[in-house]
This record gives structure tokens, C-alpha cells and sequence, in this order.
């Protein structure tokens, strides 16, 4: 009988996670096809490798998912830019600090905007969701431009480019709420 349950077991979860695996591809692919910027394969591997993505069972799941995981990877990025800066002499040249210390400003900013955005998933307002997670949308990008300004090399130009990758899955996948 014990061997009979754990099969049941097994196969119901192995349920739940094609459902899951199922969900993320689906809401990727209507997504990306959506908003042109969203890049699909990106979008799947980036859910699929998040463990509250897997157990998502609703779209409104995967926006709080993705959100929490956005505002992970902000945190994440400032802690590198900050390192940066520490180490400044080693790797990158003095006119950089300006703009990484904007950056550092910006990702702040980002992070208290996910924040406030998180908290509208949870209560389910995701029009305020949305004016938040696009305000977060916009910081990678202007943390570029202020290497673009001073004629320097962005140290974290791929960083910045994953970062608006994963703000802009929940902003896209509230768009379809």
C-alpha cells in the first residue's frame, strides 16, 4: 500500500511541475510576443530556474515570482557595482566612478520601486504594479547612459541587460492581467 501512495505521489507532483514548466513557456511566449524587447528563451530560463516560478500555479504567480526575483538580481548588481568601486584601482578606470556611483543611486531606486511593486502583486493592484515595475525598468538603462556620457566603458553592461530582463518579465506578464 506505502509503495502505491508514493507512486500516486510521484506522479502528482510530476504533474505539477509539467503544469508549471507549461505555464512558464506559455506566459513567455505570449509575453515576448507581446513586447519585442522581452526575449522568450531568457524569460523560460530565467522562471525555470527560480524554485517560487516552478511552484507557480497562475499567472498572478508568476508575477510575484518574477518580481521577487527582479528585485534579487537589483540587490545583487548594486553589491557588484559597490565591489567596483571598492577595487576601483584594480580593474577599472577612475573615470567610471561617477557613473557607478549613479548607479548604485539608480539600483536603490529600482529596488524601492519593486519593492512597492511587490507589494501591489500581493494585493492583487497590479495597475499600480505596473507604474512601478516600469519606473524599475527604466534604471539599467540610465545607469548606462551615464557611462555613455563621461566616454567609459560600462563594467556592467551584460549585469544591466539581465537586470531589465528580469523587471521586464513581471511588467510584461502584468500586462496580461
Amino acid at each position: 500500500m506505502k509503495f502505491f501512495v508514493s507512486v500516486v505521489m510521484f506522479f502528482l507532483l510530476l504533474n505539477c511541475f509539467a503544469a508549471a514548466q507549461t505555464l512558464i513557456r506559455d506566459s513567455c511566449k505570449t509575453a515576448a510576443e507581446k513586447d519585442p524587447n522581452l526575449n522568450y528563451d531568457f524569460c523560460v530560463q530565467s522562471l525555470e530556474q527560480d524554485p517560487q516560478s516552478k511552484t507557480a500555479t497562475s499567472l498572478s504567480g508568476l508575477v510575484l515570482a518574477s518580481t521577487t526575483n527582479a528585485e534579487s538580481k537589483t540587490t545583487n548588481l548594486k553589491g557588484i557595482v559597490e565591489t567596483i568601486l571598492k577595487n576601483k584601482t584594480k580593474k577599472y578606470a577612475p573615470s567610471t566612478e561617477p557613473a557607478l556611483r549613479t548607479c548604485v543611486k539608480l539600483y536603490d531606486d529600482a529596488y524601492g520601486s519593486l519593492k512597492e511593486a511587490l507589494m501591489n502583486v500581493k494585493s492583487s493592484d497590479y495597475k499600480s504594479a505596473n507604474i512601478h515595475l516600469s519606473a524599475a525598468l527604466d534604471e539599467p538603462g540610465i545607469c548606462e547612459d551615464g557611462f555613455k556620457e563621461k566616454h567609459a566603458k560600462s563594467p556592467v553592461t551584460n549585469e544591466n541587460n539581465v537586470l531589465f530582463q528580469k523587471i521586464l518579465i513581471p511588467l510584461a506578464f502584468t500586462n496580461m492581467l
